[in-house]
C-alpha cells in the first residue's frame, strides 16, 4: 500500500513518527498523523486545514487532545453517553487522579517497545487510518493516496481525533467541501445541475 502514497503522504507518515519521537511516545497514533499534517505546507490538505481555520489553532488542538488523554481516550460523545446513564466521567477521573496522580488514566506514552526494534510501531488506530485513506482514495477513483486522503480518513474514523477535529469545525463533510468544493459529489466530481 505504501507504494501508492504520494511523496507528500510519505513525508506526512514520516512526520508522524517524528511527532511520536518528540513526545517520547512508544508508538505512532492517529493524533501524530494529524499533527504531522498540520506541519505540512503547500498541500491540498494544508489548504483545507487553513480554509477551516485549523492552521493557527495548534494550541487548541493540543489542549483538546490532552483533555481526551486525561479521560483515558474517551471522546466527548462517549462522555456524554455515559452521563446519560448517570456516570460522571469527570468525577471518576478526579478520583483516580486523586489516588494515583495526574494523568493516571492516560495511555502509557513512554513504552520501551520501540527500543528493541529501532522503530516506533503504529497503533492499530493509526494503521486503520492508513488503510481507510486507501479506501477513501479508491472510493474517489484516485490511483494514489495523498495527504488529503489521510485527512479525510482522520475525519471519517470514529475516535478522539475525529471528535477533536469536529469540535474545531472539521468534519468529513466540511473537509470534503474545502478540498473539492461545494458542488463535488462523493467521488469529487462536479454534480450536474
Amino acid at each position: 500500500m505504501f507504494e501508492r502514497f504520494t511523496q507528500g503522504a510519505r513525508v506526512t507518515v514520516k512526520g508522524a513518527v517524528a511527532q511520536a519521537e518528540r513526545v517520547g511516545a512508544g508508538s505512532v497514533t492517529e493524533e501524530h498523523l494529524l499533527l504531522a499534517l498540520l506541519e505540512r505546507e503547500g498541500s491540498r490538505a494544508s489548504f483545507a486545514l487553513a480554509a477551516l481555520g485549523l492552521s493557527g489553532r495548534r494550541a487548541s488542538l493540543d489542549t483538546a487532545f490532552a483533555e481526551a488523554r486525561r479521560r483515558g481516550g474517551l471522546t466527548k460523545a462517549d462522555t456524554e453517553a455515559l452521563a446519560g446513564i448517570g456516570i460522571d466521567v469527570g468525577a471518576i477521573v478526579d478520583r483516580v487522579e486523586g489516588a494515583h496522580g495526574e494523568g493516571a488514566l492516560a495511555a502509557d506514552r513512554r513504552s520501551r517497545r520501540w527500543w528493541s526494534s529501532g522503530h516506533r510501531p503504529f497503533t492499530p488506530g493509526a494503521k486503520g487510518i492508513l488503510e481507510k485513506s486507501l479506501r477513501v482514495a479508491l472510493g474517489r477513483g484516485d490511483r494514489f493516496i495523498g495527504e488529503e486522503h489521510l485527512l479525510l480518513a482522520l475525519t471519517a474514523t470514529p475516535g478522539t481525533v475525529a471528535d477533536v477535529l469536529a469540535e474545531h469545525g472539521a468534519t468529513y463533510t466540511t473537509v470534503h467541501r474545502a478540498l473539492y468544493g461545494p458542488e463535488a459529489d462523493g467521488r469529487g466530481h462536479a454534480k450536474a445541475g
